[in-house]
């Protein structure tokens, strides 16, 4: 199966996830493909689907793609969709964004109560796309802390844990991250693809 994306850390994360199916994990630079997907739908499942439909059908195997969004109540559901464009900035970094997020928030009561939401496709060559989601729900915290994760997960607050996401080992981040339950959602429907 080929994991239809270019980000490292969603690689390792699907990786992790998958690992003990009994299936052969390919990225799209095993394959050598290079491909970019504009994510233009209006929903991640229409973003999710895209990405997986373009690569399944690139490469002709089973394709796995995603789409997820940090949602703030705060800011009224920003920046969701929007969320690895959310800054002013061309070509932003992550920390970029976070910078800007946390912008957006000064002034605002705390706590900022948000939530990470994850769509997960399966595409087959022949156009079928199945989806899963997941999501976790948390806060937004004014200081970065920990170092593992990328993208929001330094600022992503999980009460109950007492932790970021970025403060968690991957195999707690396995447990309770949306794209971790997109993902564990999704894995009745790879079975029984594969059978």
């Amino acid at each position: 199966m080929l994991i239809a994306t270019n980000n490292k850390g969603k690689v390792d994360e699907i990786k992790a996830l998958l690992n003990g199916l009994g299936l052969t994990l390919f990225t799209p630079d095993d394959l050598r493909l290079t491909l970019e997907v504009s994510e233009d739908g209006q929903t991640y499942a229409e973003n999710a689907s895209k990405k997986a439909l373009f690569f399944a059908r690139a490469s002709g195997m089973i394709a796995l793609g995603d789409d997820s969004g940090l949602e703030v109540d705060a800011l009224g559901g920003q920046p969701g969709l929007h969320s690895h464009r959310f800054s002013p900035t061309p070509n932003a970094t992550d920390l970029d964004r976070r910078k800007y997020l946390l912008d957006q928030l000064s002034g605002k009561p705390r706590p900022w109560t948000a939530r990470f939401r994850a769509t997960v496709a399966i595409a087959l060559p022949t156009g079928e796309v199945k989806l899963a989601e997941g999501f976790c729900e948390g806060e937004i915290v004014p200081e970065e802390r920990g170092t593992n994760g990328f993208g929001y997960d330094p600022v992503f607050y999980i009460p109950e844990l007492r932790h970021t996401m970025a403060e968690l080992e991957m195999e707690e981040k396995n447990r309770l991250s949306h794209r971790a339950r997109a993902v564990q959602n999704a894995i009745p429907i790879l079975i029984k693809l594969i059978k």
